[in-house]
């Protein structure tokens, strides 16, 4: 049931989805790159890196996680509002969901997801998914809005502070030392487009949202691991999955550790700062692929965890969506308003959710 302090009957949380089952491999990466001109050999390459891992994802499983977590938090800040996943690409898929909510006469829906940073995959993707699922509704009116990004979210912050400072602490003996900052690549199309925020002409809103979040991050992170001097770090990129032919963001994480070995680093921490859950790509890309990589430059890596079970994200997750389920908290800073025109798909244009304000 629904706590009288909110403003909806219903939080709808926005996952990207992975298979639970060897069967469901294939259908998910086909959903995943419905459109993109992927080759079957890269599919089968992707679906390999699941079949190693019994066919099936961990991701669900942490959002389910991430799920319980808020809901807990949320309770014992007097706010008894309902959290339901819905998912991208994996059932249950946010059209079957939001169906279910307005069968069940929940039709005033906040939505949010589990991507932190503004671009049209992380943010307008999912607003799409909303909007067409409303189309899609049978004679319900469904009123739902999307909370925007969290790049600032103080609990962010802290969670990466804290596990990179734990692995640093680790490292403190490296004679070169490295931070790599990972994040998935986006075509340097869409991120152009990742963006505008009030006031801001608009352009790769996406890089500059992590590159400010990592400058925060390492020196903290240092200071507390106790180091001399704070190790220099580059924001890098994983998860390639395009057409060869179209530019992509760079550096990939392995060039960049190549580069690195080259110029005398012997340690290399990786950041997976733009990622909330431990999910196949980050795993595979950065625990198998990187660490191959390293070790075959002599290099060493220490991997630093994803924030998504670390308790400060998820205090600082839960207050902010408190205050946009009652309407009781502060006003979007920069680079979290949505805007009908943000992060567009150059490509195509589909129907979009609302963004939600406060005042």
């Amino acid at each position: 049931m629904t706590d009288d302090a909110a403003l909806y009957d219903a939080v709808v949380m926005l996952g990207f989805g992975g298979p639970e089952h060897p069967d469901d491999v294939l259908g998910f990466l086909e959903r995943v790159t419905a459109g993109r001109g992927i080759p079957p050999e890269r599919l089968a390459e992707v679906g390999r890196h699941y079949f190693i891992r019994g066919g099936t994802s961990p991701i669900n499983a942490q959002n389910r996680a991430m799920r319980d977590a808020l809901a807990e938090r949320l309770a014992a800040r007097g706010v008894g509002i309902d959290l339901v996943l819905a998912n991208r690409n994996s059932p249950p898929f946010v059209a079957d969901v939001l169906a279910d909510l307005a069968r069940q006469g929940r039709t005033r829906l906040l939505a949010w997801a589990t991507a932190a940073y503004s671009s049209y995959s992380s943010c307008r993707q999912y607003r799409e998914d909303l909007g067409m699922a409303v189309e899609q509704l049978d004679g319900t009116h469904v009123d739902v809005v999307k909370m925007p990004p969290f790049p600032d979210l103080p609990g962010l912050v802290e969670a990466n502070i804290d596990l990179l400072a734990e692995v640093l602490r680790q490292t403190s003996g490296s004679r070169e030392l490295l931070v790599l900052a990972t994040t998935h690549s986006l075509p340097t199309a869409l991120a152009a487009t990742a963006g505008p925020e009030a006031g801001r002409s608009g352009g790769d809103l996406y890089t500059a949202q992590q590159r400010a979040l990592v400058e925060r991050v390492v020196p903290e992170a240092a200071a507390r691991a106790g180091l001399a001097v704070v190790p220099e770090w580059r924001l890098v990129y994983q998860s390639r999955s395009g057409a060869p032919h179209v530019p992509w963001l760079e550096p990939d994480v392995n060039d960049a550790i190549g580069e690195a070995a080259g110029a005398g680093v012997t340690d290399v921490v990786i950041l997976p700062v733009g990622f909330l859950t431990d999910h196949v790509e980050v795993s595979w890309d950065l625990d198998t692929q990187a660490r191959q990589t390293a070790e075959g430059l002599g290099v060493t890596t220490h991997r630093v965890p994803t924030v998504g079970a670390h308790p400060a994200f998820l205090d600082s997750l839960a207050d902010l969506l408190a205050a946009y389920a009652t309407n009781a908290g502060r006003a979007p800073g920069p680079g979290e308003l949505c805007r009908g025109d943000c992060c567009l798909n150059p490509r195509i244009q589909r129907p979009v959710a609302d963004a939600v304000h406060l005042p």
